[in-house]
């Protein structure tokens, strides 16, 4: 399958009894519970069944015929007493269990699709847009709760509930019940009708609130570049145009719903209502007609009429948690996971030497990023990639981390294919230091020890000191337990890096892999960076992007790369010597303004 075709099925709405059912197969480790609460909601359901019948009795066997009795009528007021009681407290027990065993199904949701989104491909991500992952992960799984707790146990309970009414009306007047019986058909053809009309209405919704948290999570994310550019009324503009068209498809819903739920139930209610009294009118003429069982047939059918108005309402919120929960389980199924390990065997990561054999690789399948690329990195030497931005220095570390699948050609390490190792033993033994480092919400401890939980305090500071972070932690507020705010927002740029490189060396690393490490750090800082840097690097492979050529000038190899390929390779000196790419790279950061002058814009493409 391709990738389009792959991305599209993402988006494409299930079969809704496809969806229902494999919501009820969550139900299956709550059983015994769910019997529990059965056995209560059908005592329950036969407790209010009861009132209009004792009701009955009293009308018939007492009043009417003026028999008033001290004894069975104190009976028949307990009775109906008892009942209501009885039917309110296992009303609520009953209630509360249904939506007990509901939150505990959509927690167990929530975790499944969270754990599936983690363990999905970086492939994927460069695709899916994160506010609509986080829709799907919270607003989607929130309304499938609503399915759980406010739609299914209703449904259940007036479901059992119409059940004993229709036995009821069969024990005071079958032909007058089978009469009833036809209004089922007309009922169940409504809720069709609605269920297929309104699933377009709240399948657009669901993507247009999708569309707008990822509109509002990219406008939170880059809002310096937008202030800096002064484009907030364009943002507002792009916001608003979204917001109005998931405003148009809730006003669409909610003209259906005006149309085919409680009102054109009241109307069938009413005609019914007309027929019955109808039928019990033309039976006078003939033949005396009981008051009491004209009360309870006509306190059956407004009973019967309120449920179904409940169901009726509640319809909404069905086609709605259909619909997310076909957006989820889209997310669910989705088979575009990270690369895995291949064969039996189990390597071991030791020395962590690299090699590359005529590497080949595509993002799209179509356009090779990589060429042929081959390099070997043994234990304590350092390699460099640099080259233009494009030129897939980053795609390099990316194949070394196994972060994509389709890789053409030999990744080896300690001469054992890639693919051979779990996914484990490669992130345990492979340090990344990022240009722009990711910290998480907590304390300054928390992120340091990120990669190892059971670090000690002292294993923190260690590596705190290895890379010169102690001194700002301990001007912190707080020190190491001094709070972070999300992204590290609350740091500079610099005292992220530091953390970020204190988070790898205590992970002790057999692999090291910088990527433009000391970019965002001053020059003071870089100085004792370098120092730490040189540390670092002794007895593990390094692999190292850099743009500033004069960070990596002492690497035992240095690898220039040209649209995808390797255009020249060498020491700083054998590369300065050869006078290539390298050499007019070197001066146009140099800033030498005579030698720049002769490098032309030709030269350089």
């Amino acid at each position: 399958m391709s990738e389009k075709n792959k991305q599209s099925l993402l988006f494409e709405p299930m079969d809704q009894k496809v969806v229902f059912k494999r919501l009820l197969r969550y139900t299956k480790t709550h059983k015994r519970l769910l019997t529990f609460a059965f056995v209560l909601l059908m005592l329950g359901t036969a407790a209010q069944i009861l009132g209009p019948i004792i009701v009955k009795i009293f009308i018939d066997d007492y009043l009417t015929p003026r028999i008033f009795d001290f004894q069975p009528l104190f009976l028949l007021g307990v009775a109906y007493l008892g009942l209501h009681l009885s039917s309110v407290v296992i009303t609520y027990v009953q209630l509360f269990l249904f939506q007990k065993i509901a939150l505990q199904i959509i927690q167990q949701i929530r975790i499944d699709v969270f754990a599936k989104v983690q363990n999905l491909g970086l492939a994927f991500f460069d695709k899916f847009p994160t506010g609509g992952l986080v829709s799907r992960i919270t607003n989607d799984t929130e309304t499938i709760k609503d399915l759980y707790v406010s739609v299914v146990s209703n449904y259940v309970q007036n479901i059992m509930f119409l059940i004993g009414v229709f036995v009821a009306m069969f024990y005071l007047n079958v032909q007058l019940a089978i009469f009833c019986l036809f209004i089922l058909p007309v009922l169940l053809i409504l809720m069709q009708v609605y269920r297929r009309i309104s699933s377009k209405f709240y399948a657009e919704m669901s993507e247009k609130l999708s569309q707008l948290n990822t509109k509002i999570n990219e406008s939170i994310q880059g809002m310096t570049v937008i202030q800096i550019f002064r484009q907030e009324k364009r943002l507002r503009r792009e916001f608003e145009t979204i917001n109005d068209e998931h405003q148009k498809a809730w006003l669409k819903s909610i003209k259906v719903e005006g149309l085919l739920l409680r009102p054109a139930v009241d109307f069938i209610s009413i005609i019914a209502l007309i027929l019955v009294l109808s039928y019990f009118g033309i039976t006078s003429f003939n033949s005396p007609v009981e008051i009491g069982v004209l009360y309870a047939f006509i306190n059956y059918l407004d009973r019967f009429f309120e449920p179904v108005n409940q169901m009726m309402m509640r319809l909404s919120i069905f086609q709605q948690a259909l619909v997310s929960a076909s957006r989820v389980f889209r997310l669910l199924d989705h088979s575009e996971f990270a690369p895995t390990k291949i064969g039996q065997d189990t390597p071991i990561i030791e020395k962590g030497e690299v090699e590359f054999r005529n590497v080949s690789f595509s993002y799209d399948g179509k356009y090779d990023v990589l060429k042929n690329i081959s390099f070997s990195a043994n234990k304590g030497e350092t390699i460099a990639l640099v080259g233009h931005t494009g030129s897939g220095k980053s795609s390099i570390v990316n194949l070394l981390m196994r972060f994509y699948p389709g890789v053409r050609g030999d990744i080896l390490i300690d001469g054992v294919p890639i693919e051979s190792y779990e996914n484990e033993e490669i992130r345990k033994k492979m340090g990344l230091v990022l240009q722009d480092p990711f910290l998480f919400v907590g304390t300054i401890e928390d992120n340091i020890k990120f990669y190892h939980h059971s670090l000690s305090k002292e294993d923190v500071i260690d590596a705190a000191k290895f890379v010169h972070a102690n001194p700002f932690i301990e001007s912190l507020p707080g020190g190491y337990q001094a709070k972070i705010g999300e992204r590290g927002s609350t740091l500079s740029s610099g005292q992220r890096q530091l953390l970020s490189f204190a988070r790898t060396i205590a992970l002790n690393p057999s692999i090291l892999i910088l990527d433009e490490a000391t970019a965002n750090i001053d020059t003071e800082t870089e100085a004792e960076i370098q120092k730490a840097l040189e540390k670092m690097r002794k007895g593990r492979t390094t692999i190292a992007i850099a743009h500033r050529l004069s960070t990596i000038q002492d690497a035992d190899q240095i690898l220039v790369l040209h649209q995808g390929e390797i255009v020249e390779r060498g020491t700083h000196q054998e590369l300065i010597q050869y006078g290539g790419l390298y050499h007019k790279m070197y001066l146009l950061q140099q800033g030498d303004p005579k030698e720049i002058e002769s490098i032309t814009t030709k030269e350089l493409a």
